[in-house]
């Protein structure tokens, strides 16, 4: 039976960490990634969550030199959720085997404007990324640079104006559920990339990373981890009951 974690540790070192953990043993480590932290280092020199990792092991754990972790996927800069990093190279090597091979399941929750033109669906799009914006667009299918997008969409629930949706996500686009979802005229709460025309500046993104699922490098057990957003608006519009459910 898979091993279902919230909020908690699986052999973790009693420690404090400076991270959420949601699961921990010696090839893996899982974590809620805190919004509006960088996964890796970029140019604007702000602390990242991959080498603050590295540091709160080391200090936990009080191991001597380097400490490994392996970036296996990534959470655009303001989204938050569940991730599951490598703390062997060998774990590394084979998540990201899974995630070539779709054994790698990523389900995310998000409020969006308006309501979806169906109450489920399937997304698939070209995108084209813009290196010198940052930006992704839509385009054309056979587009030279474009790589196919596909998302599965559910709409959980509307409320004044907004809908929230769970995600899953087949492909790894970047920005991918931003920009599907602005494409039909739902751009997501707080997005002012894809979305500034109806959220104000300052808002936080509604995007967040729920369940993680894959099977395990070593033992290949099947773990998943679930992270649920915080209560604050918009997603206190619903109840966390109904978020929870959804994504088990």
């Amino acid at each position: 039976m898979a091993p279902h974690v919230q909020g908690g540790q699986d052999d973790a070192n009693s420690v404090s960490s400076a991270f959420e953990i949601l699961y921990e043993d010696n090839h893996l480590l899982g974590i809620v990634k805190p919004v509006n932290v960088p996964v890796q280092e970029d140019a604007t020199g702000d602390n990242d969550v991959l080498t603050l990792l590295k540091e709160d092991v080391k200090k936990r754990c009080n191991k001597p030199g380097n400490v490994y972790m392996g970036l296996v996927h990534r959470l655009d800069r303001p989204v938050g959720g569940a991730m599951i990093f490598a703390k062997t190279s060998k774990a590394a090597s084979r998540l990201s085997d899974s995630v070539r091979t779709h054994s790698f399941r990523k389900v995310y929750l998000t409020v969006v404007h308006g309501k979806p033109p169906a109450l489920s669906g399937r997304l698939v799009d070209t995108l084209l990324k813009d290196s010198a914006t940052n930006t992704v667009s839509v385009v054309r299918k056979g587009t030279p640079g474009g790589k196919e997008a596909i998302l599965d969409y559910t709409v959980l629930g509307t409320a004044e104006g907004y809908s929230l949706l769970k995600i899953d996500l087949l492909t790894g686009r970047s920005h991918q559920i931003r920009v599907q979802l602005s494409s039909i005229g739902c751009p997501l709460y707080g997005d002012q990339k894809y979305g500034a025309a109806v959220n104000k500046p300052g808002q936080q993104i509604a995007l967040w990373s729920s369940v993680v699922a894959f099977p395990h490098p070593v033992t290949k057990d099947e773990i998943e981890l679930i992270s649920l957003p915080p209560q604050s608006f918009p997603w206190n519009l619903w109840a966390q009951e109904l978020q929870k459910q959804a994504v088990r």
